[in-house]
């Protein structure tokens, strides 16, 4: 009897002796929230990325809350995003009572398309939130210039890309406040977190303050000076971060050799796209390995054969405007965004994570082969 090739997972973190060592730290402390390890942490990223302040927070869909609200964005107030992301890059703002329009992706880039975000502009936009999704930069200086010209605050959802380097700089760095998120398959990890980076000491001591329930630098425990959140990151999470944002400069190398290996593998199976590859403006820094196949058929049949075969995927991703509470709430249908509604139907996530092993690639490329 064959025996079975053991499973594939989709993500994983990398973690070692160093992250256990800040955890124990802290532990050992006794401040587990609200202590040193936070601003270590923050500090260690801040100058990782090159930015003068960043703001740690409970998630990255938190720290894009906090941008919306910091641009002023309220009930009425349309906002365009990208429809191919993940749900937060329009909820953000649909909890201040933003109304969510769309504008379509590039086919190659996935992106937001500058052109449809112009067309979609009207006497009621208040921002833009561009995503750089799958760790390719977006298109920023285009988006920025329409910003500029039609007075529009915009964000950036670098949720997925940190390291990316958009016209040789890093994400985060170029002006716009940015969003970087630390869910246990992106590049680094805090368990659950993210971080937002900003050029402003005003805009970051009021991000701090809004995390924390509204209290203000001075005052006491119970003193609150604005409406404000519990989107605090603990230091045990904080612990994780700094452990990990010292290692960066293994983790990023190793994701690109991994996808590097698949780029190799799967060159040479018919029906398959492999993403885009980066040019002299974009360097993608690498989240996901998502390829796209001919059809969705095609996909649902792949799916299958890697069910079977212990596999993991993910069909990456969904068109945000199509959700179930997206058509009730707003009535948005099939046909709004041709191109991302095609590539939702097609596009699939491989595994891919910092210690994925070459053999195991391998066997994703050859059942993939297999199933087409």
């Amino acid at each position: 009897m064959k025996q079975q090739a053991p499973p594939v997972p989709l993500s994983g973190p990398y973690l070692d002796e160093r992250e256990e060592e800040l955890v124990l730290e802290v532990l050992r402390s006794g401040r587990l929230s609200l202590g040193p390890m936070v601003d270590r942490f923050e500090e260690a990223f801040a100058a990782y990325l090159g930015v003068p302040y960043a703001a740690a927070v409970s998630s990255g869909t938190a720290g894009l809350h906090l941008l919306c609200i910091s641009a002023g964005i309220g009930p009425g107030d349309e906002v365009i995003t990208s429809p191919y992301s993940f749900a937060a890059s329009a909820n953000c703002f649909i909890y201040e009572g933003g109304v969510p329009v769309f504008a379509d992706i590039d086919p190659r880039t996935l992106n937001l398309d500058p052109e449809a975000v112009r067309a979609a502009v009207t006497p009621r936009t208040k921002a833009i939130v561009a995503v750089d999704i799958y760790g390719y930069p977006c298109e920023l200086d285009a988006l920025r210039a329409i910003a500029d010209e039609h007075g529009l605050a915009l964000i950036e959802d670098a949720c997925e890309a940190l390291g990316a380097l958009y016209k040789g700089e890093p994400l985060g760095v170029h002006g716009p406040p940015a969003v970087f998120a630390f869910y246990p398959n992106k590049q680094m990890t805090t368990g659950e977190g993210g971080i937002v980076t900003t050029h402003s000491e005003d805009e970051w001591r009021r991000h701090r303050s809004l995390r924390n329930q509204g209290r203000g630098d001075a005052g006491g425990w119970l003193e609150h000076v604005r409406l404000g959140f519990n989107y605090r990151l603990s230091d045990v999470a904080s612990a994780l971060g700094l452990g990990q944002v010292e290692k960066l400069g293994e983790i990023l190398p190793l994701r690109a050799e991994v996808a590097r290996r698949y780029d190799e593998l799967l060159a040479g199976i018919d029906g398959v796209e492999l993403p885009l590859a980066d040019d002299a403006d974009h360097i993608r820094s690498w989240f996901v390995y998502v390829v796209a196949l001919p059809d969705n058929a095609t996909r649902e049949r792949v799916i299958a054969t890697f069910e079977r075969e212990g596999i993991g995927f993910n069909r990456y991703l969904p068109s945000i405007h199509l959700q179930p509470y997206m058509r009730e709430r707003y009535g948005f249908r099939e046909g709004m965004c041709p191109v991302s509604e095609d590539l939702s139907s097609r596009t699939l996530a491989l595994p891919f994570f910092t210690g994925l092993e070459r053999d195991a690639q391998e066997r994703v490329a050859e059942v993939l082969a297999t199933a087409l």
